[in-house]
């Protein structure tokens, strides 16, 4: 699928049904921040990068720290040229190249064990779920600094800046996202570098309770995508 362009539009619920098959990390590590991106995240995401701005079909994708490859593998269903995934989990790639078999796409793309200075080059579109910086300060960041330096296009998960329950209630009420303002920090941070946010998109993620310090069954939180220029675009 990944070297012929996909001549048809996909229907998201097809999306996300694709993507639930795609199995998420087997043993999370608390410290690299291993939440596995939602079918509904994941499938929003992609829908905007290949349908609102024309960067998935036929086009060079990386997925930065790429788990088990939800976002790549969606990618390359929906027609990318070419796909990277990198992580620096060697068992998640493991696993990220059992789901590729599984879905069909076996081959379809590269998947490399490494940290994300290891690729070099630039990309069409870079996809990524970081880490928040929650267990490590600002690790988000030097995902970011990555992800700009590498791609024309940047699709980027980030902490919503506050707990907003207005927000929460109106996203469950949604069709699943909602347009919203860039935090001031971030959107200084991608000037500084040279880039400019195009748009921001508010969703909501729930994860099940996975490690020990987690006190509710599930968590509800708002992330918000970035849709980032680059600034050789």
């Amino acid at each position: 699928m990944g070297e012929h362009a996909q001549k048809r539009i996909v229907r998201k619920l097809d999306l996300e049904l694709f993507l639930s098959k795609i199995a998420p990390q087997p043993t999370p590590q608390a410290h690299l921040e291993q939440y596995t991106i939602s079918e509904s995240i994941a499938s929003t995401m992609l829908y905007i990068a290949a349908y609102a701005n024309n960067d998935i079909i036929g086009k060079n994708v990386l997925d930065l720290g790429c788990g088990t490859g939800r976002l790549a593998l969606g990618a390359s269903y929906l027609g990318a040229h070419e796909v990277v995934g990198i992580d620096i989990d060697k068992r998640a790639i493991k696993t990220a190249v059992e789901n590729s078999r599984k879905v069909g796409l076996a081959g379809s793309v590269q998947w490399v064990i490494g940290d994300i200075n290891a690729i070099v080059g630039r990309f069409d579109a870079v996809l990524q779920n970081p880490p928040f910086g929650v267990q490590t300060r600002e690790a988000d960041r030097a995902f970011l600094v990555r992800a700009l330096e590498l791609g024309n296009s940047v699709y980027s998960l980030h902490n919503h800046p506050e707990t907003d329950r207005q927000l929460i209630k109106q996203l469950k009420a949604s069709s699943g996202f909602l347009q919203v303002p860039p935090s001031p920090f971030l959107k200084r941070f991608v000037i500084k570098h040279n880039s400019g946010v195009k748009a921001v998109y508010a969703m909501l993620m729930t994860i099940p309770r996975i490690f020990d310090f987690h006190k509710k069954l599930k968590h509800d939180f708002v992330v918000d995508l970035y849709v980032i220029e680059g600034s050789n675009s």
